[in-house]
């Protein structure tokens, strides 16, 4: 080995070691690692307007970071995008809009006069996308009778029809079921002066004069990803019908059937609920049946475990926490990049963290309220949080393995339970082959028809994803030798499945497209790595193809750079600078697949090196999470963890 060989494998060790302790360092005692998750701009409005209308008054120190998050992510033309980086969005600016109103920011400040100029060149208020128009309903600035019908009946139909509820994703299916009980009574604030006054601002006209029921499906284009079709139009328009001569004793019996799946899944989440937005939504429920009530106690309450000040300002995180999938990442890099000898203490506490949040039992009544099977998976979060998820279940299992095996844990915590994750795992799989979130996938493709959110894509059924699949596939690989007998057999016939459905999403160019991040260095990541450990050969055509495809969209410093835009047309679009994070994940796909020992991998890891701060940190980039297509989302430790897997992969090339 030359001189300069070994300068740069001693700066690699040195750039390893300096990200390792500086990830280390920011463990939380509980052994986790977790992060800003936010970007969404939709949330922290929904929470704001909750507080309002409920009259919970905002604490003066998270007011003034709330708007200072909202100055932040404000656009310079005065609008507020679906995302933190996106351009105008009429849903998020308009109740952006009135959520700064609720914290006292004067009508005549400059970022207001900026979003009412913005709303009122661009369509007003009356072109907000369906989830906008409902939330206005709530706070009295948009009435019922513009709003498309969100029946509480389809909740008590057969459940064999193939529209059923129960057939939604999970996230669709339990927005919608809070939105259908609201939208059953008509809930609503009472009118006041500021609702008076922000009306004025939202409308070209009079409010009292606008025709509302013309503007059910009147969409600014800002917010028209998904237009409502033909099917859904003629749906709706079956639905006006059935609405103007429902049956009142039916209508009761179907608020009644909501409201008892909106407890559950309060009571079997301890009030967190799936994701912010039912949670928002569940609680308002609560205040309308019984405003003092305790159930909108633990709902307010639980609400807030929501709130995460960031560097930016205070706002709403996208889930309670990023606790279990931040923690599994970051300790497979540890692994992956250093001696994790030299760092026991962490990892053992890593260890029990995540020992201690795997779900040990069922939620009960599971069949009746539409829920999976739960026992032995991990959540995205934590135990209290509650819902498994199939690559949160798989990335758990793995992580726990490998600190158990090197550091022959011996603990309390039975095989058995172990042995649940892997059955657990297996259930999930889909007839494709493939794996989806949290459950399998209920309802027929045709059902996107349906989608009536106009800003995102892909939310009515819980497809197959190649990320979620290649984490299946990892970890059932890892523990395939571990048992005998039929599990061992559907292990590998799973696994077999698994990779031909990863090897069916393949695009002609060699890429993989993800769906959980931006967008194709991501889905290719995790499309390589799951086929390599199904069996497949580096040499093989689908791996050397993805390689190829990789090193053809590196930039001429060393790294690559994803615009989010790709994630909406499906197709790689540049970023105008190289990403750490999108670096990382190329660079681990080339070092797993041969390719560690190439040029283009040494260039991936000289910028990964040079991007580096002198804490052993990177630095803040453009966000690199999305969900549904449209809504970037922040993972705030992506920038730590991944530059040193990747780079002790690069630097164990050929070892």
């Amino acid at each position: 080995m030359n001189e300069t060989a070994i300068e740069t494998k001693e700066k690699i060790r040195e750039s390893i070691k300096r990200g390792a302790d500086y990830l280390v360092s920011i463990q939380e005692e509980n052994g986790c690692w977790q992060g800003d998750y936010g970007g969404p701009m939709f949330l922290l409005p929904m929470y704001i307007g909750a507080c309002y209308i409920t009259g919970k008054e905002t604490d003066p120190r998270e007011r003034e970071g709330f708007i200072r998050y909202f100055r932040n992510v404000q656009n310079n033309d005065g609008s507020i995008g679906l995302h933190a980086e996106d351009s105008g969005c009429m849903f998020t600016t308009v109740l952006g809009y009135a959520a700064l109103r609720f914290l006292g920011v004067g009508r005549n400040e400059p970022e207001l006069r900026n979003m009412r100029t913005w709303i009122l060149s661009n369509g007003t208020a009356l072109g907000s996308a369906s989830w906008g128009k409902f939330f206005m309903s709530l706070l009295n600035l948009y009435p019922y009778e513009g709003l498309n019908p969100l029946l509480p009946e389809l909740w008590i139909i057969s459940r064999w029809m193939p529209f059923h509820p129960a057939k939604l994703w999970c996230h669709a299916r339990q927005v919608y079921l809070p939105m259908a009980y609201l939208y059953g009574i008509r809930a609503r604030m009472p009118e006041n002066e500021l609702i008076r006054e922000i009306r004025n601002d939202i409308y070209e006209t009079d409010y009292n004069t606008i025709d509302f029921m013309k503007h059910r499906n009147t969409v600014a284009p800002a917010d028209n990803y998904r237009p409502y079709g033909a099917l859904l139009k003629m749906i709706n328009r079956i639905q006006l019908f059935y609405e103007k001569h429902h049956i009142k004793k039916f209508r009761k019996r179907s608020l009644a059937a909501v409201f008892d799946h909106i407890q559950f899944e309060d009571r079997v989440t301890n009030y967190i609920d799936i994701g912010p937005v039912n949670s928002v939504l569940n609680t308002l429920v609560h205040y309308f049946v019984d405003p003092g009530g305790w159930h909108f106690k633990k709902s307010h309450e639980a609400l807030r475990k929501y709130l995460f000040e960031g560097h930016d300002g205070i706002k709403m995180n996208g889930y309670n926490s990023t606790a279990l999938w931040d923690t599994a990442f970051a300790v497979q890099s540890i692994f992956a990049a250093a001696e994790p000898g030299n760092y026991e203490r962490c990892l053992r506490k890593a260890y029990d963290f995540i020992r201690d949040n795997q779900v040990v039992d069922d939620v009960p009544d599971n069949k009746k309220y539409y829920r999976h099977p739960s026992r032995g998976g991990w959540p995205f979060s934590d135990r209290d949080h509650g819902w498994p998820i199939t690559d949160c279940t798989a990335e758990g299992y793995k992580s726990e393995a490998l600190i158990r095996g090197t550091f022959g844990i011996n603990d309390q915590a039975p095989a058995e339970l172990r042995e649940a994750a892997i059955k657990l795992i297996l259930s999930f799989q889909n007839s494709d082959g493939g794996w989806a979130t949290y459950e399998k996938q209920r309802g027929g493709t045709w059902l996107e028809l349906l989608n009536p959110s106009n800003v995102f894509g892909d939310i009515m059924i819980d497809y197959s994803y190649v990320e979620c699949t290649s984490s299946c596939i990892q970890a059932l690989a890892r523990a395939r030798d571990t048992y005998g007998g039929g599990l061992r057999k559907g292990i590998e016939k799973a696994i077999k499945r698994g990779a031909r459905f990863i090897m069916s999403r393949q695009k002609p160019d060699g890429s993989f497209e993800g769906s959980w991040a931006v967008c194709f260095t991501y889905g290719t990541w995790f499309g390589v790595w799951g086929l390599l450990d199904a069996g497949v050969f580096p040499e093989s055509p689908e791996i050397q193809k993805a390689c190829r495809f990789l090193m053809e969209h590196q930039n001429d410093d060393g790294g690559w750079g994803e615009s989010h835009i790709s994630c909406k047309e499906g197709r790689w679009i540049g970023h105008d600078m190289s990403q750490v994070v999108n670096t990382s994940w190329a660079l681990m796909t080339l070092a797993r697949a041969g390719r560690g020992n190439s040029a283009p991998a040494e260039k991936a890891a000289r910028f990964l090196m040079e991007k580096q701060m002198l804490n052993g940190d990177w630095p803040r980039e453009s966000l690199v999470g999305v969900f549904n297509k449209t809504a970037l989302i922040n993972y705030e430790n992506y920038r730590r963890y991944f530059p040193i897997w990747a780079l002790g992969l690069y630097a164990h090339t050929g070892e």
